[in-house]
């Protein structure tokens, strides 16, 4: 059972065959699982949702999973390193965001984007329709185009899970 608080997901157990490596390790589906198990209901859902919907977006972008105890963040990268990320949906108790990098760099005529960073800019998620949203699909399109590293044209990405707790 989810409790009110997001534990860090190394708290949780790993169960079943399949989500263990030939090795006895958890397979990054069975972390991010685990992850996703200390959310929320309403937060898990909407996070898979959102995950679904840009997965579906970016199939060639791998998806870098972290472990931030209190968050879960998933960022969509053309490689293994989150600074060349193009896209992140931050999951906690308080609700789930989809994170732009370039963020200052993108144009925002309705103000849509929160924060003052110097490298994202966010906006809240109610649910994962908003990503259809006109002005929305425009930030993900600018995302794009300002990004330092292009997606693979062909290919599929893979989960990858990064421990980011101290």
């Amino acid at each position: 059972a989810a409790s009110s608080a997001v534990t860090a997901c190394s708290a949780l157990p790993v169960r079943g065959r399949s989500m263990r490596r030939n090795d006895g390790t958890p397979t990054p589906a069975a972390q991010l699982a685990k992850c996703l198990a200390a959310l929320p209901p309403k937060q898990r859902t909407l996070l898979r949702a959102v995950r679904t919907a840009l997965r579906k977006r970016f199939p060639t972008a791998n998806e870098l999973a972290y472990d931030y105890g209190k968050a879960v963040v998933i960022a969509y990268a053309p490689a293994e390193r989150g600074i060349d990320g193009l896209l992140s949906i931050r999951a906690s108790t308080t609700g789930v965001a989809l994170y732009f990098n370039n963020g200052p760099l993108l144009p925002d005529p309705k103000g849509l984007l929160r924060g003052s960073g110097r490298a994202t800019r966010y906006i809240d998620l109610e649910s994962a329709s908003r990503l259809a949203h006109p002005d929305v699909k425009a930030l993900i399109a600018a995302t794009v185009a300002h990004a330092k590293v292009a997606l693979p044209r062909e290919g599929k990405g893979v989960l990858v899970f990064k421990s980011a707790k101290k």
